[in-house]
């Protein structure tokens, strides 16, 4: 059967493959306006917080990230959006082609902290929680990571034990994200019958959370250290559906899934700063694009992005029919944040010397990717977890 050429769509630079025809109306109307929000509010400012090392309207951004729905946007309830998969990897996408840190935020709010408490909590602390969460009113962090435990969570040190009915948490937790801007902590402990999740309230005597400074990467976003000095604790703060590591793990992964859309939109971003340079820079009387070389990197880099938004895709339809596995995630986690950085550092070659300037975003995004490469599963955990899967043989001990 022949096709009419008339009907073809030009090819666009920006979507080569097509693939915003992939998606629904409501899918397009949630990309842009969270693509709007950090074009309003957080691109004008970025480079000055970057540069400043710091996020000094949190709390701000946290309210109005609220209010259109992008907190704990794919959780049902208690104020929440209930958006789909793809969806919420559409929102990441694009609040992390502004910054990396934002879009940390986000997922640490929604993916790892909200859905602790909507996954494994009482009745009682999604309700006096999370409608709080939602709008971000109430600014939650997750305590897993600590000081010399972090690829082997099950080594953790901090200790809840019991005192008559009551928990008493001693410890501390490294590399905490809105640690110390948070209300509320979900943190991670060893006990005399294996790990347990409990929900801390950071005005808790004995809780403290000292912000990291001196940062290179992630600098516009709040990280810090979590201490607990014998917290006392209800025995209605501990998590009563999670026990042992599966509780964790499955934070990871849904927070992992958010990684992997929006890696690329830092990698969005660098592309096509670069494409921008190459059509008006002109070196040797004509512009850098029309140079084979830079040719080949931005084609390249195009088919890395594009393919990394195909998977993306492909594993939100998955999420969203309930049928996306742990290695699943590890797979995306590994590919699209690995080309991202490349794409990235590649646009920085394009750029030359401005690549290096907060002029452009090239070089933050590309020192924000160092710590996404690591962070939520190093590359190096997430071959041995394909391993694994490939082989059938552990290869972690």
């Amino acid at each position: 059967m022949s096709v009419n050429p008339s009907v073809r769509k030009p090819f666009d630079p920006r979507d080569p493959l097509g693939i915003d025809d992939l998606l629904s109306p409501e899918d397009l109307a949630v990309r842009n306006t969270v693509r709007q929000w950090a074009a309003d509010r957080v691109l004008p400012h970025i480079a000055e917080w970057y540069e400043r090392g710091e996020l000094p309207v949190i709390r701000e951004l946290t309210r109005e990230l609220g209010a259109i729905g992008a907190l704990g946007m794919s959780l049902t309830g208690y104020g929440c959006a209930g958006a789909s998969a793809v969806q919420y990897g559409l929102a990441c996408l694009e609040l992390e082609a502004a910054d990396s840190g934002i879009r940390s935020l986000v997922s640490v709010q929604g993916s790892l902290a909200m859905y602790a408490i909507h996954r494994f909590g009482s009745e009682e602390q999604r309700q006096r929680w999370l409608p709080g969460m939602a709008a971000g009113e109430i600014i939650g962090c997750f305590g897993l990571t600590e000081p010399d435990h972090g690829s082997d969570p099950a080594g953790m040190r901090t200790f809840a034990k019991r005192d008559g009915t009551d928990w008493v948490l001693t410890g501390r937790k490294m590399w905490i994200t809105n640690g110390s801007v948070a209300g509320v902590a979900v943190v991670w402990a060893q006990t005399d019958a294996g790990i347990r999740g409990f929900v801390v309230p950071t005005d808790s005597p004995g809780f403290s959370a000292p912000e990291i400074t001196h940062k290179w990467s992630l600098r516009a976003s709040v990280t810090s250290e979590l201490i607990f000095d014998e917290v006392r604790l209800p025995a209605d703060a501990v998590l009563p559906e999670a026990e042992g590591l599966r509780g964790p793990l499955s934070c990871l992964s849904h927070a992992r899934y958010g990684i992997v859309w929006g890696s690329l939109g830092a990698a969005r971003t660098s592309f096509e700063s670069a494409l921008d340079y190459a059509r008006t820079r002109e070196q040797f009387g004509r512009p850098i694009g029309g140079f084979q070389l830079t040719q080949a990197k931005l084609a390249d880099m195009a088919v890395e992005l594009h393919k990394g938004l195909l998977l993306a895709h492909h594993l939100g339809l998955r999420m969203d029919a309930g049928s996306l596995r742990p290695e699943q995630v590890s797979f995306g986690k590994l590919n699209n944040v690995r080309e991202a950085i490349e794409i990235c550092r590649t646009a920085r070659t394009i750029l030359g010397a401005n690549g290096i300037s907060l002029e452009y975003p090239v070089m933050r995004h590309a020192t924000n990717l160092e710590s996404v490469l690591t962070y939520e599963g190093t590359v190096e955990m997430h071959q041995l977890v394909l391993g694994k899967a490939l082989t059938g043989l552990d290869a972690f001990r």
